[in-house]
């Protein structure tokens, strides 16, 4: 991925490109075709998150297909590690974009990276309002993803509320076609909680609506004092569109990531590893381990050990 600021002790360097052309969507959103690409990546590649996949394939078709949209769409992914939240934003850019997450359109945000002293957050903001207002005049779809939204400072992301809000536009600028993605491991904790109130209560996950989850959640987000939406503008003035969130993985989940993995690399499905190295990995809570404490983040080195040449 196209980074975004380089991290310096002085703060980032949020220079931009006034000469770069108008962006390239890729091929599939100009064609017919282009939901169903989505869907079909979503449908392979992500496990275990019914409610993440139909909000994400609405919510970016109907953005793309809308030719005046009224604000940016702004995604707010919350849930444990390795339940899919950078591998969501990875399909999103590679469905939108020539290149994906190499194209020149799509920037990363990483808190710990690119914020990482509290006592610059004045100068964050503004270099940070001046590194999106740079791009989106360059390409008005330009995507922007923050992730680790739980360690950014608070009070920080409140710097880019104008260009979220219903505005035409900016000093100039309009910031009504462009993305802005957010992941966060806050409010995972309010997620788990349901969906182990369903296991424990023999109701299937598929069965868990986001009416069920979304309020809790975005409620718990703004209260979090560790987050950076910690009582931010930006959840107070209902600028965030959807709080989309990623369930917990189960034992079977984990063996499909794995089975893909072995597909990615070339090898036919071994069931026998398969169940191995799920059975290597640690679930919680102790006594019922449901849920799988790491996803399927780590179930790929841990294929290393079977395919060691």
């Amino acid at each position: 991925m196209r980074p975004g600021p380089s991290a310096t002790t002085d703060g980032p360097d949020f220079s931009w490109r006034p000469e770069e052309p108008g962006c390239r969507l890729a091929y599939f959103v100009l064609s017919w075709g282009w939901t169903g690409a989505l869907q079909k990546d979503l449908d392979n590649k992500l496990f275990g998150q019914h409610l993440a996949k139909k909000i994400i394939l609405n919510a970016v078709f109907g953005f793309i297909n809308n030719p005046k949209p009224k604000k940016p769409l702004t995604l707010s992914l919350h849930g444990w590690t390795g339940t899919g939240k950078n591998f969501v934003s990875k399909i999103i850019a590679e469905n939108i974009y020539e290149g994906g997450l190499n194209s020149d359109y799509v920037h990363l945000f990483v808190a710990t990276l690119h914020f990482p002293h509290a006592s610059n957050i004045t100068l964050y903001k503004d270099q940070l309002q001046l590194w999106i207002r740079g791009n989106v005049s360059a390409c008005a779809r330009s995507i922007f993803i923050f992730d680790e939204m739980d360690k950014m400072h608070a009070g920080l992301i409140d710097a880019i509320k104008p260009f979220l809000d219903y505005y035409d536009l900016v000093d100039g600028v309009s910031y009504q076609k462009a993305i802005f993605i957010f992941l966060s491991n806050a409010g995972a904790e309010r997620i788990t909680d349901v969906a182990l109130d369903f296991w424990r209560s023999g109701k299937q996950r598929e069965d868990i609506k986001l009416k069920d989850i979304e309020h809790a959640l975005s409620v718990s987000v703004f209260n979090n004092k560790n987050s950076g939406f910690w009582h931010s503008s930006l959840i107070d003035r209902n600028l965030i569109d959807y709080f989309v969130p990623f369930l917990p993985l189960e034992y079977k989940h984990l063996k499909m990531c794995i089975r893909v993995e072995m597909q990615s690399r070339g090898y036919e499905t071994n069931e026998d590893i398969v169940t191995r190295v799920a059975e290597e990995m640690t679930f919680f809570p102790k006594e019922e381990r449901v849920f799988s404490d790491k996803g399927c983040k780590t179930v790929f080195t841990k294929l290393d050990y079977y395919y060691d040449d």
